[in-house]
């Protein structure tokens, strides 16, 4: 259980309130998956404070968004952004999902996330790690 008396109130909101969220693949290194993925492990329990993963966008309200958005998964994202209901958050992941990172540049990258759907909120690393990504999914519910 958190500590701080900011972050045990934002726990219990969450927790109440619950959310649902989909992680997309925008064409990424697969790091910031493995550190996604790290927060359903029994150390940092993501569930615990009302988050869980879904697989389809109809029920999500949180989309994760890894990688720079390549061209082959720029109509793929539109879709998974247009089938989530309102309201949403768009989170981008890493530093290659902010403004393409490495792949800056490439013929087949279009850029970051921000370059097609409007992102609430970037988590810079590279890949982060799951305290920087729990951190920031807790500030994005504190709004």
């Amino acid at each position: 259980m958190p500590t701080s008396p900011s972050l045990h109130k934002t726990w219990i909101g969450f927790r109440a309130a619950g959310s649902a969220g989909r992680e997309i693949d925008a064409g990424s290194c697969n790091g910031c998956e493995l550190e996604i993925h790290a927060l359903n492990n029994a150390f940092y329990d993501l569930e615990r404070f009302g988050l869980k993963f879904v697989a389809s966008p109809r029920h999500a309200d949180v989309l994760l968004v890894t990688g720079p958005v390549t061209h082959n998964m720029r109509e793929a994202l539109e879709r998974t952004y247009a089938a989530t209901p309102d309201p949403k958050w768009v989170v981008a992941v890493g530093d290659c999902a902010l403004d393409g990172g490495l792949f800056a540049g490439s013929y087949a990258v279009v850029g970051g996330v921000s370059a097609v759907v409007p992102v609430d909120l970037h988590i810079r690393g590279c890949p982060p790690t799951p305290n920087a990504l729990l951190k920031g999914l807790i500030a994005l519910v504190d709004q």
